[in-house]
């Protein structure tokens, strides 16, 4: 069964929002509701359908920004990695630069990246992704990838940060490239949709993985 999957960009960064249903279901998922404000866009998208559950990629404040609105607006659970859950209370003590008062928030439910979720009739693979955050999830589902941060259209992401590590996020995409077919589409956290064998073949920052 095929996915309907709806790209909104978020937040000053451009991030991707996404709302995952089954075509013609009556429930979706949200993955990583981006910014403080921008709930309306996000249940926008939604329609006619009821919101089952909030997924969160990492804890970056361009991905968990909006997630107390939604939650407290659709009543969904907030699905988010364990490692990264207690940022989620601390996101203004963390980004104290970026200017905005955030609202803190608590996950319903704690994922170690090794689960399978049934979501609004969809059936999703957690996977852990560590390389940009140490909590960083990706989610699979029916040739879709939601790779949030680690893998982008002709990128990868940033590894310059404390829980950061080059070679982790290597190897994490080394795992999704062995794992998922080359024609698996990846919905990333920034950029266009691309694929997992487009990337392999051309990705500048991949060549060692070509090699």
């Amino acid at each position: 069964m095929s996915l309907d999957v709806k790209r909104l960009e978020l937040s000053p960064f451009g991030m991707n929002c996404y709302v995952v249903r089954r075509p013609d279901g009556d429930e979706a998922v949200v993955v990583d509701p981006g910014w403080p404000g921008e709930t309306a866009r996000i249940e926008e998208a939604l329609g006619d359908a009821r919101c089952a559950a909030i997924l969160i990629t990492h804890a970056d404040i361009d991905h968990i920004g909006g997630v107390a609105e939604l939650q407290r607006s659709t009543g969904a659970p907030v699905h988010m990695a364990k490692v990264d859950s207690e940022r989620a209370q601390r996101i203004n003590e963390l980004y104290p630069e970026s200017g905005v008062t955030f609202e803190e928030f608590a996950p319903d439910v704690l994922l170690q990246g090794d689960e399978q979720l049934d979501l609004a009739g969809i059936g999703f693979e957690t996977l852990k992704v560590p390389g940009h955050l140490l909590g960083h999830l990706a989610f699979y589902s029916d040739g879709a990838l939601f790779s949030g941060d680690v893998l982008f259209a002709g990128s990868v992401g940033r590894t310059d940060r404390p829980d950061g590590d080059w070679d982790t996020l290597l190897d994490s995409i080394r795992r999704l490239l062995e794992r998922f077919p080359p024609e698996t589409v990846v919905y990333s956290g920034h950029g266009p949709p691309t694929t997992l064998g487009d990337e392999l073949a051309r990705n500048p920052f991949l060549a060692e993985l070509r090699a």
